[in-house]
């Protein structure tokens, strides 16, 4: 009779399951959508990507979210939005990509608006920045970003406050999130007219684009480049124990570190399936 054989895995499965002492599979997570671009024609600064976190602060001044206890052997979804495309005709700016992780969505930021007849900032995660009177600021998403400013030149909002409405163009400020161990500061609106006052979080100053995987908004300065700044690209990052091991499918690009006795994984494109075993 063959001698049946097990891989290790299976064994440490059996054994966690017969004891029933499984640890819980608890999530901690960051997700920030894909910034806005600004407007064009003396536009405004692109909205930063809506911020949603279980860790230190989250986005629009609201309360943290709640982790997620998860199955292991189960798929969950992880999508990184991208920054909204930069414009180079009088238009609003086009707006950032949602990101998501499971049951968790955050908004793409919206474009900042242009001086131009009804091309208004865009609503999203933050909202895009109004160019004058005639054109409003967009709105930013409950709990995950603020309004733009609405004013001449008026920035970007951000995850953490408003874009200025004082004629300073400056883009809102993002906030600080420390879930990969350091504090880091993530979705700032891009600047509008004024040029030079992004938002805190990598939002763009004049024509540049947003910080790629901070959910920064583009920026937007009068007369200056061809194309306003494009948003910078959303991230997903992951918090859980460290006796866990995460299978990362085809389509996403991550990494893994360890802090302290979890494990962090850092999704910066793509979108795709994850898994988890231990």
């Amino acid at each position: 009779m063959p001698v049946q054989s097990f891989k290790y895995s299976d064994l440490r499965n059996r054994f966690w399951d017969q004891i029933s002492i499984m640890p819980p599979l608890v999530i901690d997570y960051l997700v920030v959508a894909g910034g806005g671009s600004g407007g064009r024609n003396g536009g405004s600064g692109g909205g930063a990507g809506g911020l949603r976190s279980t860790v230190t602060a989250t986005g629009g001044g609201g309360t943290l979210e709640s982790s997620l206890t998860l199955s292991r052997s189960t798929n969950y979804t992880v999508t990184c939005g991208a920054g909204g495309a930069g414009v180079s005709s009088t238009s609003a700016g086009n707006d950032g990509s949602n990101s998501v992780f499971s049951t968790i969505t955050s908004i793409g930021g919206g474009g900042g608006g242009s001086s131009s007849a009804g091309q208004n900032g865009r609503n999203g995660g933050s909202g895009g920045g109004g160019r004058n009177a005639s054109s409003t600021f967009g709105t930013g998403t409950a709990n995950q970003g603020f309004n733009g400013g609405n004013n001449a030149n008026g920035g970007g909002g951000g995850a953490g406050e408003i874009g200025e409405t004082d004629g300073s163009g400056a883009g809102g400020d993002g906030v600080a999130v420390s879930i990969t161990g350091s504090s880091v500061t993530y979705a700032g609106g891009g600047a509008g007219g004024a040029g030079n006052n992004p938002g805190a979080g990598g939002g763009g100053a004049g024509d540049a684009a947003g910080t790629a995987n901070t959910g920064g908004g583009g920026g937007m300065w009068n007369g200056g480049g061809a194309t306003s700044g494009a948003g910078g690209s959303g991230v997903v990052i992951l918090s859980y124990p460290d006796i866990y091991t995460i299978t990362i499918g085809a389509g996403l690009t991550g990494t893994t570190t360890t802090v302290s006795s979890n494990k962090v994984t850092t999704f910066t494109a793509g979108t795709g399936n994850v898994s988890w075993e231990f």
